[in-house]
């Protein structure tokens, strides 16, 4: 009998251990779940933020601006841009990724917190009045729906409204590239209100003109051009309708030269360079010195038609076309000197006829002019290359003689060579005074 209550006592008291172990392990857990999962928030707040709008949107008209017959609305607004580019020559457009944010106060949105503030997704905002603001001279706009409407939406105590989005713009450019590819372009954005004059809406810069348009530093290169700096402001559109405020925001882009000189510019000056070869080739030698100032020539059509390729069609030069265009004179010029060097060379130099003192008295006094005595009058002064020059009014035969002398000397194999060495100077050192006042006043500037 002993026995079994002591069994029965042994029973009992596993029987509490591990009751007492179970209950300690239950609520060990429950500390757990409640540090990880937090409880919902309490009732009441659910029930306080749905009244709040309820009470915001019932008789709200959004069809109406705030404080409308009193004075004009104010929208601040400022910029944060991601990333500017590409930028396109071709149509005289830049890209441009950005945030745009707006604030302006709205008395019929002021409620009583908590929460202070409301932050609310897209759907509010059809029912609710929103600027009507649109970009000027944008051509097309994005915005950004990946994977909802990339929209921040937020009211606070007083009814300041905060609205931001995010967009892709492609704005007009106007370029005007005379000075391509050393030029410095200024690519706009205007933005305001497409129906509401200055009466009724005045945009101003949130943090004033200097901070309110900011560019990440990590996006601030692009492939072609260099950001120099940005400026905003703002200015007063007068049309028919009335008086609007534009914002303005001018990107100043400069324009980098590594790829023109690799692609156009060296190749240009070593095709000069090596049209000039062929004064140092023998003048015998037609057919190479031919076949080379024709590839030159060629080649550099090539290059002039592949450099305008990727520019709109102006009716203007730049200064890549003036130096192409320079480049090419130079290379088509080696060719026509070897044209003159073989024109003089292939003609025989013929001696003009040499006349003695005799015969040219003897027409001297043919003519009646001689002054009666029996030489005819004339006397030698000095005789020059292969004809005498005499005194008196015989002057015709002195012209032609002279004529013949410099003919003959123009056409002496030693004057063709002389063509050829005054070449091998005159081209490099006028190619080099050119580059000197090119660059001097394209890229110096």
């Amino acid at each position: 009998m002993s026995g079994t209550l002591c069994s029965r006592a042994i029973v009992c008291v596993v029987l509490f251990v591990q009751w007492k172990l179970s209950s300690s392990q239950l609520l060990n857990f429950t500390s757990v779940n409640s540090t990880e999962f937090p409880s919902k928030a309490p009732r009441s707040l659910q029930e306080n933020i749905t009244s709040i709008l309820d009470e915001l949107i019932d008789g709200y008209d959004n069809r109406i601006r705030p404080g409308i017959g009193g004075g004009p609305t104010v929208v601040m607004t400022d910029i944060y841009v991601t990333s500017i580019g590409p930028v396109s020559e071709v149509d005289m457009e830049y890209t441009l990724d950005c945030f745009f944010r707006q604030t302006w106060q709205d008395t019929r949105l002021q409620f009583t917190g908590p929460p202070k503030e409301l932050r609310l997704n897209n759907v509010m905002l059809d029912k609710i009045w929103t600027p009507d603001t649109y970009f000027r001279n944008g051509k097309k706009a994005i915005a950004h729906t990946m994977t909802t409407p990339n929209k921040l939406f937020r009211i606070q105590e007083d009814g300041t409204v905060l609205y931001t989005m995010r967009l892709t713009i492609h704005a007009e450019c106007p370029m005007m590239l005379e000075n391509f590819p050393m030029d410095t372009q200024i690519c706009p954005l205007r933005f305001g209100s497409y129906g509401y004059p200055k009466e009724e809406i005045e945009f101003h810069w949130k943090y004033g003109d200097k901070k309110s348009v900011t560019i990440s530093e990590e996006d601030r290169r692009l492939n072609q051009y260099e950001l120099q700096r940005h400026e905003a402001g703002k200015e007063l559109k007068i049309s028919k309708s009335g008086h609007y405020i534009i914002m303005t925001v001018d990107f100043y882009l400069k324009r980098n030269m590594g790829y023109f000189l690799i692609q156009t510019y060296l190749p240009c000056i070593l095709i000069v360079v090596l049209s000039w070869v062929s004064f140092w080739i023998n003048k015998e030698s037609t057919p190479a010195r031919v076949a080379l100032g024709i590839t030159t020539v060629l080649t550099m059509t090539t290059l002039s038609t592949s450099a305008r390729h990727s520019l709109p069609k102006v009716s203007y030069a730049n200064a890549m076309d003036w130096f192409i265009a320079v480049c090419f004179a130079f290379v088509f010029a080696s060719l026509v000197e070897y044209a003159c060097v073989n024109y003089f060379s292939m003609r025989k130099p013929s001696s003009p006829p040499i006349r003695n003192v005799q015969d040219e008295n003897e027409d001297y006094d043919n003519e009646g002019t001689s002054a009666g005595n029996g030489k005819g009058g004339a006397e030698v002064k000095e005789k020059t290359g292969c004809c005498s020059v005499f005194r008196g009014r015989w002057w015709p035969q002195v012209v032609k003689c002279m004529r013949n002398n410099i003919l003959y000397r123009a056409e002496s194999e030693d004057n063709v060579s002389n063509i050829d060495r005054l070449s091998r100077a005159m081209f490099p050192f006028t190619f080099g005074i050119f580059n000197v006042v090119y660059w001097l006043a394209y890229y110096i500037e």
